[in-house]
């Protein structure tokens, strides 16, 4: 029960990484808050096995709804100690065909809803002495690929958004770390692999790029989310942690 007494706060916590990361926070003694656009019942289900955790409908590029989120967290559970980063969406276009209004979407969900959601937690971390946060990066946010311009654009702008965050706040026992995972198997993967012409040879290759043969599981991202909001990580700051199956390897 590594974060028991701790509440945690996970945007994109109804599907793929960030409900791995809801289910394992709450099964190790955490309050979880979900955020996200649609209840699928996570929270529920957290209940029915006997743990702690509301569902809070959030956009995450939208300051007012973020800030109600962190209200209702501490409201419920008396306080905030840890902030997962996982809501994000992808955009399969080459730069010239993409829009203004899709550009923005991409960018609002996954850097935006990054920052708003740490402007609004971090006071209330302070109020507690301390606390930990985890950006749900890519390793597109650390080498490029075609055709995915925003979404490369905006996990390298969480890459470096981590970093300086964890500088400001490092010295007032805030961490803040982020994860740059590889293909995971996850409904927004899938939803890559059925556009494509052939969906099963683009859900080979996918496999095939990983020098370890396969694409990863959102519990293997879950666990790497634990290491850096436990007292595991404790000397852990600004760090983008790679877990990728060795895909920027080569």
């Amino acid at each position: 029960m590594e974060l028991s007494g701790k509440t945690a706060i996970v945007t994109g916590g109804e599907s793929g990484i960030g409900r791995a990361i809801s289910e394992l926070f709450a099964s190790e003694g955490a309050s979880v808050v979900i955020a996200d656009l649609r209840d699928r019942g996570t929270a529920r289900s957290i209940r029915r096995r006997g743990g702690r955790a509301v569902y809070v409908g959030t956009d995450v590029r939208d300051e007012s709804q973020v800030k109600r989120l962190v209200s209702r967290a501490v409201k419920k559970f008396g306080g905030l100690d840890i902030l997962c980063n996982s809501a994000g969406i992808v955009l399969v276009k080459p730069v010239t065909e993409t829009t203004g209004a899709e550009w923005d979407r991409v960018l609002g969900t996954n850097l935006k809803g990054v920052f708003l959601a740490s402007k609004h937690a971090i006071p209330e971390m302070l109020k507690r002495s301390g606390g930990a946060i985890v950006n749900i990066a890519s390793q597109l946010g650390l080498v490029g690929l075609e055709n995915l311009s925003a979404y490369c654009a905006s996990k390298g702008g969480v890459v470096l958004l981590t970093k300086t965050m964890a500088l400001e706040y490092a010295g007032r026992n805030i961490r803040v770390n982020c994860i740059c995972p590889g293909p995971v198997q996850t409904p927004m993967l899938e939803s890559e692999i059925r556009m494509e012409p052939d969906p099963e040879a683009a859900r080979r290759a996918w496999a095939q790029k990983e020098p370890i043969g396969r694409v990863g599981l959102p519990e293997e991202i879950a666990q790497a989310a634990l290491y850096l909001a436990s007292g595991r990580s404790s000397f852990v700051v600004g760090h983008a942690l790679v877990v990728d199956g060795g895909y920027i390897l080569p």
